[in-house]
Formats: structure tokens, C-alpha cells, sequence
């Protein structure tokens, strides 16, 4: 790994600017920077799953390219930077920092002279632009930080924006009393009624895939290959995750992903067939990744994306404080919230209890600004033609569906 120097004077603290970029792959060659990067990560206050090396040799495997920048002190400790994930569209190459860069928000010379090195590296990458979509709760104060640094609030997302974030701290019964009656009662049938839980091998993932193929199917969800999740296997698994898998004597009913990284846990992906439901075994699962995580020194469990429109309506209530939101005082009838995208797993997600947390969103560092001005001028027209989708879709079932009195015929 070659240093370089600086684009811009910095303080003493941050003298070494050092590319991860030029690193090979670390699905084929772990490189010398994955370990110290990763004890980063896990020490840092806004550390995630998704700044992990780890994480990047996955997505390297599946159509993106890897690379980051890291600033060191004069003893070679890392103090701020970001794993980068690079990826080319028809027209253009975006830069993404997913759930970064990881700095010290307050440090004004720390992070400019982080986001002049990340600037730099997307340039040499030949990036239109870098979007990023740090672990900050959106308040007004970390709205105003990022719009100091030259960002823009970017019209597209990638990681669920809203989620529902779960204290584990203390005993299974202190837990327990945090969770509606009714979830409680579910987790305690699934005991009852035989459903073991146990930590999947590399023999289950078939097994996991199609639970994966077949919740895909039924609730109209996007799923990954079976390639995708076995890779994931391999990187995450021990040191990060675990793949959970209930059974009903001996037949695989559910599966879960749960990983962690610091003292946060991560409700990463699920699935579920449609035989024994009546026994809970969606229920037991989360309960056992919620025991695996506590048990490696989580403090909180976070469910990983609830509708936005629930975000937004928590932060209301909150005055965009970023302290999160009690599931159950959201003023909500939940048998009247609409059926797709991400409202049927809020139903089954607020019953555990926990905040609903909105994070500050996905945030744009224009590079090259024709290249920018395609990229916005594309979002919006794709967002147009998905309006128009939509809009003929409504019209078509309420032209053709037949009415309710001769659905009852």
C-alpha cells in the first residue's frame, strides 16, 4: 500500500492520507489494512455493518468494485475514512459510501480533509459522483453539517432510511416486558409447540434459498441469488453472523440472517414457507437472534427498515431530535396500513417493541457536474415512469377487478 500526499494542508493528527483502493480483492487476497479497518469500524460510535471489509468483498462479487480511504495519525491508528463501493450504469460510475464515511462529525479539519481524500479517490475512479448514507439520525443539526461539506440531499436511496432499533439489555424478562402481549405469548407457543431453532451450516443454505425463493414469491420482495447468500455465508459467518434456521421435526420452516458489528446487531434478511405458521416459528426465530446477539455483547437489535412514511411520522412527534420514537405510541391503526412493499413486516416488526429511528438519509458529493446534472436528470425521469406505472396499475384493477358484491358470488 502506497502513500500519497495530501490535496489540501491538515492538522498534525491526520498527515497520512492512505487509498485503499489499489488493495486486491480481499475475497481472494486478504489485504494488510482489512484487520485494523475492521476494529475501526467496530470501535467507532457510527461503525456499521456495511462499512466492513467484509462487506465490500461481497458486494465486489456481485457487479460492484471495493476500494475506501482511510486517514492515519502519525502512529499509523486509522481515525476517519470510509469503505467505497464503485459501480458503473449505462452512462455513468457512482461512488458509494453505504452507511458512511466514519468520522467525527464535530472535527471540522478531520472531515473536510476526509471528504477532500474521498473526492480524490472517486476522481482517479472516474466517478460522476459520491453518495453517501452515514449512521446519523436526521436532525437539523446533521442536515446543516452535511450541507457545509458540499453535499446534497440525493434523490435516491439505497438502504432503508427508517428503521425500528431494539434495547436487548438486560434479562429475557426485561426483554420480554418490552414486547406487545401478543408477541410474548407467540414466542412462548413456538416453545410449546416443538419449534427448535439452531444454527445453520453450509450443508442448510439450499435448504435457506428456497424459503428465500419462495417469500420472494409470495409477498413480492426482490431476493438474491443463491450465490449471493452463500458468499455472504462464507465472509459473515462466524466472525459476524449467523444464519438461523427453525424446524418442525426435522422440517425447515423460516430462516433468519442476524449479524452484528460493535454492540449493534443486525436483522439482515428472512424468510418464511407457508406450512405451520400457526406455530410461530417467525416469532422464536427473532428471539433466538435477539439471545445470539445479547450473548456477544449487543445492547440493541436493529430491525432493518420499516416504511418511510413511519420515519417521518415518528420525527414529527419527536421534533426531529433523532432520539427515536416508541413503536407503539405512533398514533397508527395497523389493521388499516396498506399491504405491500414495507408495511407487512411493520406490523410484525413494532410487535417486539423498540424505537422508530429515521437516519438522516442518502446525501450527494457532485464530481463531475455534467456527469451529475445525467444522473439527476435520470432519477427523475425514471421516477416519472414509475409513477406512470403505478397509475395505470390502479387503473387497470379498478377497470377489470370485479366488485365486491360479485366476489362474493
Amino acid at each position: 500500500m502506497t502513500e500519497r500526499k495530501s490535496v489540501a494542508p491538515v492538522a498534525t493528527l491526520l498527515t497520512r492520507p492512505v487509498s485503499l483502493a489499489d488493495r486486491p480483492p480481499l475475497a481472494q487476497s486478504p489485504f494488510v489494512a482489512a484487520a485494523p479497518w475492521d476494529e475501526f469500524v467496530r470501535n467507532h460510535p457510527h461503525g456499521h455493518l456495511l462499512q466492513t471489509s467484509a462487506w465490500g468483498a461481497l458486494k465486489s462479487q456481485f457487479g460492484w468494485r471495493d476500494g475506501g480511504v482511510a486517514l492515519l495519525d502519525e502512529t499509523g491508528a486509522i481515525r476517519a475514512g470510509a469503505l467505497l463501493l464503485f459501480r458503473r450504469t449505462t452512462a455513468l460510475t457512482i461512488g458509494y459510501a453505504p452507511r458512511g464515511p466514519l468520522t467525527n462529525w464535530q472535527d471540522h479539519t478531520q472531515t473536510a480533509e476526509l471528504f477532500l481524500q474521498l473526492q480524490d479517490t472517486c476522481q482517479r475512479a472516474g466517478a460522476a459522483l459520491l453518495k453517501i448514507e452515514p449512521d446519523l439520525p436526521d436532525t437539523p443539526d446533521h442536515r446543516a453539517v452535511l450541507l457545509g461539506y458540499g453535499l446534497r440531499p440525493s434523490p435516491q436511496t439505497v438502504q432503508p432510511r427508517s428503521t425500528i432499533m431494539l434495547d436487548i439489555t438486560g434479562d429475557d424478562d426485561t426483554i420480554m416486558q418490552r414486547m406487545k402481549s401478543k408477541w410474548r405469548y407467540n414466542v412462548r407457543l413456538a416453545q410449546r409447540k416443538g419449534v427448535i431453532v439452531r444454527e445453520a451450516t453450509a450443508a442448510d443454505l439450499p435448504t435457506i434459498d428456497e424459503l428465500m425463493q419462495v417469500t420472494g414469491e409470495r409477498d413480492g420482495f426482490a431476493v438474491h441469488s443463491a450465490a449471493y447468500y452463500r458468499t455472504a455465508f462464507d465472509l459473515f459467518v462466524p466472525d459476524y453472523g449467523v444464519y438461523l434456521l427453525a424446524e418442525y421435526e426435522g422440517e425447515p420452516l423460516a430462516a433468519i440472517v442476524v449479524c452484528m458489528v460493535g454492540q449493534t446487531a443486525y436483522y439482515l434478511w428472512g424468510a418464511s414457507s407457508d406450512r405451520e405458521r400457526n406455530r410461530m416459528p417467525n416469532h422464536a426465530l427473532q428471539w433466538a437472534g435477539m439471545q445470539w446477539a445479547k450473548a456477544r455483547g449487543a445492547t440493541r437489535y436493529d430491525f432493518w427498515g420499516i416504511p418511510d412514511a413511519l420515519g417521518q411520522l415518528a420525527q414529527g412527534l419527536r421534533c426531529g431530535d433523532g432520539s427515536g420514537t416508541p413503536s407503539d405510541e405512533l398514533p397508527l391503526d395497523l389493521e388499516a396500513l396498506p399491504q405491500g412493499e414495507l408495511w407487512g413486516v411493520y406490523r410484525f416488526k413494532q410487535g417486539f417493541g423498540g424505537d422508530v429511528v429515521r437516519m438522516v438519509g442518502a446525501w450527494d458529493l457532485p464530481i463531475h457536474p455534467l456527469g451529475y446534472r445525467l444522473y439527476r436528470g435520470g432519477v427523475s425521469a425514471l421516477r416519472t415512469a414509475q409513477h406512470l406505472r403505478a397509475t395505470l396499475e390502479v387503473y387497470q384493477q379498478e377497470t377489470h377487478s370485479p366488485t365486491p358484491a360479485a366476489r362474493n358470488e
